[in-house]
């Protein structure tokens, strides 16, 4: 029951969130640009390491196995295709998108919720400053901007790392490589990644910024909702690339 009642309370924060936005784009001279960007350098610059150091781990573990799996078939030039399509479609933005929730998620909490136990927030509000248009909306413009540009930066780090795994258990050149990626691999299969980006995104960002919210009395409870943002963000991230996966299954790409 707890669950459900917490879902119910993170929709409704979803939707004034929302609201805010309309109010923003019927307004724009209240959206605060240079917040976005500080947190664009935060957000996609400073993330960019670890994601590209990730993301072509994964594309060599994924070429390796597919090359272990594939020889006994003798199929073991299909390995292209499987790191491919599984980077592009999924293990991609999967995967930058839980390094961005432990990362980015955990940061938007504990930076709320260190203002909320410093009262900061309750001054803003009683200067009318309303802390979900000059806190909470520069967030998640930015992770919403930037998570896009990481997949991106993400899938090319992993194929990268899946081609160098071939050039060495396969002889295959770089050349040879991208040759077969283009022939065989299509573009909806980078695109139905992509499309997910934005989604987890502001997902990520309204999970962190809503427990950032909701800390209350101390430094212990900033822990504990930085934890619970986390876990929760990477729960929803989940759920929704699976229900992805059926929609685009449904629709035939």
């Amino acid at each position: 029951m707890e669950f459900f009642e917490q879902t119910a309370r993170l929709l409704g924060f979803f939707g004034e969130v929302l609201v805010t936005i309309g109010g923003a784009i019927r307004q724009p001279r209240r959206f605060r640009v240079s917040s976005v960007i500080a947190q664009m350098h935060e957000v996609w610059i400073l993330a960019m390491p670890i994601v590209g150091v990730l993301t072509f781990l994964i594309g060599v573990v994924v070429a390796y196995q597919g090359v272990e799996q594939l020889k006994a078939f003798g199929a073991q030039d299909f390995t292209v295709e499987a790191v491919s399509i599984s980077v592009l479609r999924e293990l991609g933005v999967l995967l930058t998108a839980i390094i961005v929730a432990g990362r980015s998620g955990s940061a938007f909490t504990a930076q709320l919720g260190t203002m909320q136990v410093n009262l900061e927030l309750d001054a803003m509000r009683t200067m009318a400053l309303n802390p979900i248009e000059w806190l909470v909306l520069p967030r998640i413009a930015a992770l919403v901007l930037s998570m896009p540009l990481l997949v991106f930066f993400g899938n090319m780090m992993g194929l990268l790392g899946g081609a160098m795994a071939c050039m060495i258990y396969l002889d295959f050149t770089l050349a040879q490589f991208f040759d077969r990626l283009r022939d065989t691999v299509f573009i909806w299969h980078f695109w139905t990644g992509m499309i997910k980006a934005p989604v987890f995104a502001f997902v990520i960002a309204a999970v962190g910024c809503y427990e950032g919210l909701q800390v209350r009395g101390s430094a212990e409870s900033v822990g504990r909702q930085t934890t619970k943002s986390v876990v929760e963000s990477i729960f929803f991230v989940v759920v929704l690339d699976a229900l992805f996966s059926i929609i685009f299954l449904l629709a035939g790409v």
